[in-house]
């Protein structure tokens, strides 16, 4: 028989050491300890601020079972509660946006409650004695605004989010100059048969770039990539690259006469399970998230925002063609297979492939992201 795969990491020798044991990516109780330590504690992107600019507009968040509003009151302001009628735990609204007339009305017995989440009627509850409308309003959860976008948690403790991500937002703003005036225009959630983790890591080093399919291969040809550098800054990274020297076309079609928000690949994740990035000469702001249905499945949420103020160029809606149907399909099937392997009786832990210049493929942001996991749920 194999033996028992670890449970514990030793994670303090970054260049020597081992890679996180296998079991982390499949072990049902370490999936438990995550949720708890890490998701039910995170801040959680919803959407751009500028979703909420009509009264009404609200779109939900799911959070394993747990389940947010955030909506747009009439007076204009933004407001987040949990999305569950106070009568008798009916879920209120199913679908994931929209615009809501002046009252959420829940569809099991009507109790309905303004946008400011003031129950507003209850019927029959006047045969009820001491029965208070006041106290049954919906129940708030915390948001923030960041960056332009809206945040929410379950944790009344947590950071806020400029400071888990102190100089996050001057790094985001250097190369999205357009992240106030964004609008989106296609969301896709994508089920992928992995661990969250296995999603992340492939994504943040650039090792397999020129090494595994065409399609990453074509990436690294748009970019210098020997100056592709991955940076950690503790509870969040960049990961970027300037342009190829002279590049004329890119994703199938002209670079000449596009706008974009910048020429760079440019990557900046937030901890634990959000990026947001940009193509090379794309006007777009895309968020890539990594959201944990199960130890082994995730939903992969790709949104692409674009400026609000100027025409798509047919250079960008490619890029987003090109994700959806070349890039990230390339990804899951790496994804998939990694997840396989990792329950092998042949394997437990390797080496990172590690550099002392931190280089365009070296794996130090894996071990970053290992360790950060690692430590929340091993304190």
């Amino acid at each position: 028989m194999p033996a028992t795969k670890k449970t514990t990491w030793d994670q303090a020798d970054r260049d020597l050491g081992k890679t996180m044991p296998s079991r982390f990516f499949f072990d049902p109780a370490v999936f438990e300890e995550e949720k708890c330590q890490i998701f039910f504690k995170a801040w959680h992107v919803v959407g751009h601020v500028n979703e909420f600019r009509e009264p009404g507009s609200f779109v939900t968040q799911d959070i394993f079972e747990q389940s947010v509003i955030v909506i747009s009151g009439r007076d204009g302001e933004v407001r987040a509660f949990h999305n569950v009628c106070q009568h008798r735990g009916n879920r209120l609204i199913s679908a994931r946006r929209g615009k809501n007339p002046p009252v959420i009305r829940c569809p099991y017995h009507s109790w309905c409650y303004g946008l400011d989440g003031a129950l507003r009627s209850a019927p029959r509850s006047d045969c009820l004695q001491d029965f208070d409308k006041a106290e049954y309003g919906l129940k708030p959860v915390r948001f923030e605004i960041y960056a332009g976008f809206v945040y929410v948690t379950l944790d009344d403790a947590a950071e806020p989010v400029a400071e888990m991500a102190s100089g996050a937002e001057a790094e985001m703003r250097r190369f999205l100059p357009d992240l106030d005036r964004l609008r989106l225009v296609e969301e896709v959630d994508v089920v992928v048969d992995a661990n969250w983790k296995v999603i992340q890591e492939n994504s943040i080093e650039g090792y397999h770039f020129d090494l595994s399919g065409p399609v990453h291969k074509h990436l690294a040809s748009l970019i210098d990539f020997k100056s592709y550098k991955l940076t950690e800054h503790g509870r969040w990274w960049t990961y970027m690259a300037p342009p190829t020297s002279g590049a004329e076309t890119a994703y199938g079609k002209p670079i000449a006469g596009a706008t974009y928000q910048t020429d760079w690949f440019f990557n900046i994740g937030l901890w634990p399970n959000t990026t947001f990035y940009c193509f090379p000469f794309t006007d777009m702001v895309g968020t890539f998230i990594m959201i944990p249905l199960g130890p082994e499945k995730s939903l992969l949420r790709f949104g692409y925002y674009v400026p609000d103020h100027r025409v798509t160029p047919e250079l960008t809606k490619a890029a987003i063609t090109w994700m959806n149907q070349e890039l990230g399909p390339e990804d899951i099937q790496l994804n998939v297979s990694n997840q396989k392997g990792l329950h092998s009786f042949g394997f437990d832990q390797g080496r990172y492939l590690i550099d002392a210049e931190k280089s365009n493929q070296s794996e130090h942001l894996v071990h970053h992201f290992h360790t950060l996991c690692y430590e929340a749920i091993r304190p």
